[in-house]
């Protein structure tokens, strides 16, 4: 079945307990929240699920553990990734048999100055030629130091087991780019928050947001306005949404969303060392920032019920975040 990359899909964190060991009750329980807030799938064990904190035995029992819990109209993809080709293809041969839809796998870096245009091309053919599921590009140069030019992701783009990329850089000048040079069935996923609205209306397909974990309602909220044409709409909540993005991935990192989930009702845990949480200072501000969010969306909420009251057609495009 086609792998559904329309609208918001969170890139999960992976909760621990107190010792650092897998939560997977937490997750269990995460999933189950998000499953009925509108969103169309998941990332699990990307970087924001700290896939490179996990050993093999953890990284499969996280994909078994949050497969058993999504349900099958939601996409559900794995991140995958290693240094060589070789090692990249075994690891997506194990997430798919254990049940990820879809792999969305990241560039190497550790050989940087290694890693040209040319090289990728040749590793991201050499992985969709093997895989057993179709394969999504994961441009991330604030962790990696590689990006993914448009005429890369154009050349790749031609693979028909290649199906989308997910750039989570703020260039949307260079995002649009790759819009252009890409196929109409190729799916741009933008995985930055801070400039989630500018990206869809350059062309990205939706969004694979970290800051949706804490504020899926918000994010989806955006996705509709710019969906409905009422881009000053879209503008204004992405105004809200902005601050709280920031503070939950380049600000505060992981340790920040997590503490944003738990603001927000669910389980965020420790960060597995060394990594850290925020201290108390930065959760203030972080609850502030959640706070703003969650009174847009309500107020959104507000207006469209007094709009409905009136007896005019509203469109709603699925549920209520």
């Amino acid at each position: 079945m086609p792998i559904n990359l329309d609208g918001i899909l969170l890139p999960v964190t992976t909760p621990f307990l107190a010792n650092e060991d897998l939560d997977v009750a937490g997750l269990k329980r995460n999933l189950a929240t998000w499953n009925v807030r509108g969103i169309v799938g998941y990332v699990v064990l990307g970087s924001t699920g700290e896939r490179v904190h996990l050993d093999e035995t953890e990284y499969l029992r996280v994909i078994e553990a949050a497969r058993r819990e999504v349900p099958d109209n939601l996409t559900f993809i794995a991140g995958a990734g290693q240094q060589s080709t070789r090692s990249t293809i075994k690891e997506i041969e194990r997430a798919a048999a254990v049940g990820a839809e879809a792999v969305l796998v990241i560039t190497p870096s550790f050989y940087r100055s290694a890693i040209t245009q040319d090289a990728l091309v040749k590793h991201y053919l050499a992985i969709a030629d093997a895989s057993p599921v179709p394969v999504i590009l994961y441009s991330m140069p604030d962790l990696t130091g590689i990006k993914i030019e448009p005429e890369t992701a154009a050349r790749l783009s031609e693979h028909q087991n290649i199906i989308g990329m997910k750039d989570s850089s703020a260039d949307i000048k260079t995002f649009a780019d790759t819009v252009c040079q890409v196929p109409d069935g190729f799916a741009m996923m933008i995985g930055n928050g801070t400039v989630f609205c500018e990206a869809l209306k350059t062309g990205a397909r939706g969004g694979i947001l970290a800051v949706g974990c804490a504020a899926p309602g918000l994010c989806i909220e955006i996705y509709r306005a710019v969906q409905a044409g009422n881009i000053d709409r879209a503008k204004s909540l992405q105004d809200k949404l902005s601050p709280l993005a920031r503070a939950v991935t380049k600000t505060y990192g992981i340790g920040g969303l997590k503490t944003a989930m738990e603001l927000a009702g669910l389980v965020g845990g420790p960060v597995r060392s060394p990594l850290q949480r925020p201290n108390e200072a930065a959760t203030a501000e972080i609850a502030q920032l959640l706070r703003q969010a969650n009174d847009a969306v309500n107020s959104t909420t507000a207006e469209d019920a007094a709009f409905a009251a009136t007896g005019a057609s509203l469109a709603q495009p699925g549920p209520d975040a």
